[in-house]
């Protein structure tokens, strides 16, 4: 999908929209001289060209047509009324309860399973790990009894209501996902029992399964064609539509999600029109459109294609997206899921090397193999056997064997390079991340920044920002001062001269370097800023009771003071310079607090509805973490610190909380050696058989290296 968003340019289209009486409504140009003009779905993927034969109106255009028509009166061409119904969802099953989570609360699906796993070991839900949408006859005349006392028989369907599974290879070991019993409890009897995700859950499940025994919903939709001639001839058509719910149904209960972000909001109402009437348009606009680039995957985007692919299980799709956030290979930007370049290269991998056992339809396939093994139909020998040597001559499938044996043909180098269109640069996926190569340059990609927004004016953006800024000399040295961006971040630092630099050993110059405080950058700093960071640390003075220097300076976990290998953290970063005497002895006259956490107050971020917990964004000794006062959580590979929304912090902290405390590290001991059977029937004769096992440890390894494929 990021590839297609890469490959994608935005093309601009145009259309009218008028603002008409009575009313008011709004109406939107749909034709001019019988031809259709264009819209967003007549353009490709690709965003540029149109796929179909309709009128494209640039903005000039539409202007000089909404001129012409200003002063022209427009006529009820035609009135449509269509009846139409919709019919409810089935009840859930594991991806579709992912899915609806995702859409409703915007929950992750790791985070939605270890909730409804926790509702399941209570008893209130039916088991969770499930692909089939069957109801029991106990659950189907609870659901539809419960339905009739709260929404009236009228809202019932006439007979009980089956689904059937639309997944590929569902197994349908288990019935859906409903409320436990052969009475469903009510979300208002448990409200005291279940609070925060365990009852927001609950009722989603609740009110799906009553909604699956209900009644079609009925509804109006009336389309309206409004017929005006413009000032230069030409005839033109608008349309508008409006959709009115003439009998809920089922939508007392519950209304299906979608991951349509662009669908048409049909509420509204349109006055009552006959063909002829005259309407008056008090306005018409030049609207212009840009085509837009395939959405993204969300969660519950991508379970639903593995669901329809018949890739995993209903156990695997949470463990399939934590895994693949986990690692890097994806980052999460609000329910998006953005691929990371390393995804980019491991992919490359796989598909340039190995693309026989990362195809879809052999995953499929492979899915349908495990079930036959596990129905006796096949054996699990013979398939291994199969699937590690191959078929045979003339074969589909080769096998893993020859994959693997030719490892030592991939480049990893020239996997990890990737050109950018319309550029000279590539980007290169090293060690410590993504970076752009031009020429002698490279420049670190932001975190934060997607494939697909490295446009080629993105990238001279980048490539013309200064890597590197002369300040000044410093006076005491005279050395040049210059400002850089590094590894871990920008930093000023003293060029050593020729001489300098060609010593050796103990002789050895080492520059003054100071990273930039937060408020600093590389293009701002100035030469006496540059002074203050490389003069740290600073002295501050002697302590009156032992004579030992006080110093400020700014370090990993930031600012702080020292005194005798004893340390405070500082407010902030200015007061590392303007911190007194008097301040720093108060200071570390407090009692030392537990580390940087306690003096950090962090962001805070809001409440969280588990625990009703302040829930706040910190910098911590490995990295940043979420808090809520009792469970610390850290980022995980995909999460930006920027970024951060509550729902993800709150996620983050539920799944912490539901694995335990953490397990405290023990003293690794050693353990007894393995005694031989020889060995404990003659004793004492230990001593000399001593080096018998130092030439079998010594073999061990050749022979362990001998038969290991190269990582």
């Amino acid at each position: 999908r990021e590839r297609e968003r890469i490959a994608f340019r935005a093309a601009e289209y145009w259309d009218l929209e008028a603002h008409l009486e009575p009313g008011p409504f709004k109406a939107n140009l749909t034709a001019v001289d019988g031809v259709r003009v264009a819209v967003g779905r007549d353009f490709g993927r690709d965003g540029a060209q149109l796929t179909t034969d309709v009128l494209r109106l640039d903005g000039p255009a539409a202007t000089a047509l909404a001129d012409a028509l200003a002063t022209q009166s427009m006529s009820v061409a035609d009135v449509t009324e269509k009846p139409s119904k919709r019919s409810p969802a089935a009840p859930f099953t594991t991806s579709t309860l992912q899915q609806e989570a995702s859409r409703k609360l915007r929950w992750g699906a790791q985070r939605t399973m270890r909730v409804a796993q926790s509702l399941y070991d209570r008893g209130y839900i039916t088991y969770m790990r499930t692909d089939s949408t069957t109801l029991s006859e106990t659950a189907l005349q609870a659901a539809r009894r419960q339905a009739t006392d709260l929404f009236g028989a009228d809202h019932v369907a006439s007979a009980p209501r089956r689904y059937k599974s639309k997944a590929k290879n569902a197994q349908e070991a288990h019935e859906a996902i409903r409320p436990a019993g052969d009475h469903f409890r009510i979300p208002g009897e448990v409200a005291g029992e279940l609070v925060g995700d365990d009852f927001a859950l609950y009722e989603l499940i609740w009110r799906r399964t009553l909604a699956s025994q209900m009644t079609d919903a009925r509804v109006a939709t009336t389309t309206i064609k409004l017929a005006a001639v413009a000032t230069d001839g030409r005839v033109c058509e608008f349309s508008a539509a409006g959709t009115v719910v003439v009998f809920a149904g089922f939508l007392a209960a519950y209304e299906e999600g979608t991951d349509d972000e662009d669908r048409e909001s049909r509420g509204g109402r349109l006055p009552l029109l006959a063909v002829g009437d005259t309407v008056t348009a008090t306005s018409i606009l030049p609207i212009g459109h840009e085509t837009k680039p395939p959405a993204r995957y969300t969660e519950a985007s991508l379970v639903k294609q593995l669901e329809e692919k018949g890739i995993g299980r209903p156990s695997t799709y949470a463990a399939i997206i934590s895994t693949v956030l986990d690692r890097g290979y994806a980052m999460k930007r609000g329910a998006a899921l953005i691929p990371t370049w390393l995804g980019f290269s491991v992919v490359r991998l796989l598909e340039d090397h190995f693309g026989a056992l990362v195809d879809y339809d052999f995953t499929a396939r492979m899915e349908e193999i495990l079930d036959m093994i596990s129905r006796g139909e096949q054996q699990r020998l013979a398939v291994l056997r199969r699937f590690y040597f191959g078929d045979g001559a003339g074969g589909d499938f080769a096998g893993l064997h020859p994959l693997i044996s030719g490892g030592g043909e991939i480049d990893a180098r020239e996997n990890a390079i990737f050109p950018l269109a319309e550029t000279d640069a590539v980007v290169r996926v090293g060690k410590y991340g993504a970076f752009i190569e031009a020429g002698e340059r490279r420049i670190t990609i932001p975190e934060e920044l997607a494939p697909d927004e490295l446009t080629p004016a993105k990238v001279a953006e980048l490539l013309s920002a200064p890597s590197e800024r002369e300040l000044g000399v410093a006076p005491d040295t005279g050395r040049v001062v210059v400002a850089k961006s590094g590894r871990y971040g920008p930093y000023v630092t003293e060029v050593l001269t020729e001489e300098e630099a060609a010593l050796t050993g103990r002789k050895k110059v080492k520059p003054r370097t100071g990273s930039l405080l937060s408020s600093m950058s590389v293009d701002t700093v100035s030469l006496d800023d540059a002074l203050r960071l490389l003069s740290l640390p600073r002295t501050i003075g002697l302590h009156p009771e032992d004579g030992e220097p006080i110093t400020s300076q700014n370090g990993r976990y930031g600012p702080y003071l020292t005194h005798a290998g004893d340390s405070r953290s500082l407010a902030d970063e200015e007061a590392i310079f303007s911190i007194t005497m008097d301040e720093a002895l108060a200071l570390l006259a407090q009692p030392k607090q537990r580390g940087r956490r306690a003096a950090d107050p962090g962001v805070a971020l809001g409440v969280d509805p588990n625990t009703s917990g302040e829930v706040r964004l910190k910098a911590g000794r490995f990295g940043p973490y979420v808090t809520d006062g009792e469970t610390n959580a850290s980022l995980r590979a995909g999460d930006n610190a920027e970024s951060l929304t509550l729902d993800r912090a709150v996620e983050l902290l539920a799944e912490r909380r539901a694995a335990g405390p953490a397990k405290k590290g023990r003293r690794a001991t050693k353990k007894a050696p393995a005694k031989k059977a020889t060995a404990r029937k003659t004793p004492a004769k230990k001593a000399p058989a001593k080096k018998v096992p130092a030439k079998r440890a010594a073999a061990a390894p050749a022979t362990v290296a001998a038969g290991t494929a190269p990582e």
